[in-house]
């Protein structure tokens, strides 16, 4: 397929791992924290509600890595339930989002707030899933905004959102050592998931429940996939071909066929390997020019909604400089 740049057969159960990984942790919490709570984290069966909001979505994605049969539209709909879900279970709201005018529409209409949940919750697994393209790079992107997020989370005193932010970290920290550099583990549709349907009630709860942080800065964490999945869109819908349909000219794959040099190896495999993990970092990097200033200026909505439109239109200019070979030589070594 398109989308694929590895060979051999590789398993895709990733996710499965991932969500039995944060299953055994979060419960770990709650049960320390019922035993006397030593690290003060407060974790409550509340957590449970995380766990049953992760479920459609995951399972979803688990059976379409298992047999590559389950449409878009029917993933889609999994992870919009999970997002009904976080509305109904965890009370979940979006009653800001910086910009006075809109602030006021939500005040009036707080549907609106419950809408972007369900958006938010059902987007953001799929934005995770266009940008895992190969090895180490969504899940290395998970963690930093896991961790970026958890910083503030304590910056505000939130500790059981830190707790469940760096326990999905650690899982993915877990994953990554089978999937990078090696390769022999990929995380598929169910780790995407699990990253973005966490990340996704992480970052609400964070604005949610703390109003000195603003909504913009989970925007900017999450600006890559989230531009990424917007433009992908935008160029299919420009040559009319349906969103749905997996090509090969992401941002990531751009990346790989035309600034990655190659890799001189005996073995084929061997040299789509090699080229496969010098790729990510280039994102990685990408990824951190966004997340240092979210962390810098976490509360400073003006701030922040700059450095977003910085990211998008720098995005669109390289991308542009890619596929007209315009990229300085210092870039490809």
């Amino acid at each position: 397929m398109p989308q694929r740049f590895h060979m051999g057969d590789v398993p895709r159960l990733g996710g499965a791992a991932l969500l039995l990984g944060l299953a055994c942790a979060w419960g770990l919490g709650i049960l320390q924290s019922f035993l006397g709570d030593p690290g003060s984290l407060r974790l409550g069966w509340w957590v449970g509600s995380w766990l049953l909001v992760l479920l459609p979505a995951v399972l979803g994605g688990i059976a379409e890595d298992m047999t590559q049969r389950l449409a878009v539209r029917y993933r889609l709909a999994l992870t919009g339930a999970s997002g009904l879900l976080a509305i109904f279970l965890l009370d979940l709201s979006v009653p800001r989002l910086g910009l006075p005018w809109f602030d006021m529409l939500l005040s009036v209409c707080p549907w609106l707030g419950l809408a972007i949940v369900v958006l938010a919750v059902a987007g953001l697994p799929h934005a995770f899933n266009i940008i895992d393209g190969y090895n180490g790079l969504a899940g290395m992107v998970a963690i930093i905004v896991c961790l970026a997020l958890a910083h503030v989370a304590l910056q505000v005193g939130d500790r059981s959102l830190a707790a469940l932010l760096v326990t999905t970290a650690a899982a993915t920290g877990g994953f990554l050592v089978w999937n990078y550099p090696r390769g022999m583990l990929f995380a598929g549709d169910g780790g995407a998931y699990v990253w973005g349907v966490v990340i996704a009630l992480a970052s609400i709860s964070l604005v949610q429940r703390n109003a000195d942080v603003s909504p913009w800065f989970p925007m900017l964490l999450l600006i890559y996939p989230v531009w990424e999945t917007v433009f992908s869109i935008y160029r299919k819908a420009v040559r009319g071909v349906s969103p749905g349909v997996a090509d090969a000219l992401h941002f990531h794959q751009l990346i790989y066929r035309r600034i990655v040099r190659g890799v001189f190896h005996d073995d084929e495999s061997r040299r789509v390997l090699m080229r496969n993990n010098r790729t990510s970092p280039y994102l990685w990097g990408f990824t951190l020019l966004t997340v240092v200033p979210a962390i810098l200026f976490w509360n400073n909505t003006l701030v922040l909604m700059g450095f977003c439109w910085l990211f998008v239109i720098s995005y669109v200019v390289a991308y542009l400089a890619i596929v007209r070979f315009k990229v300085p030589d210092w870039l490809r070594r």
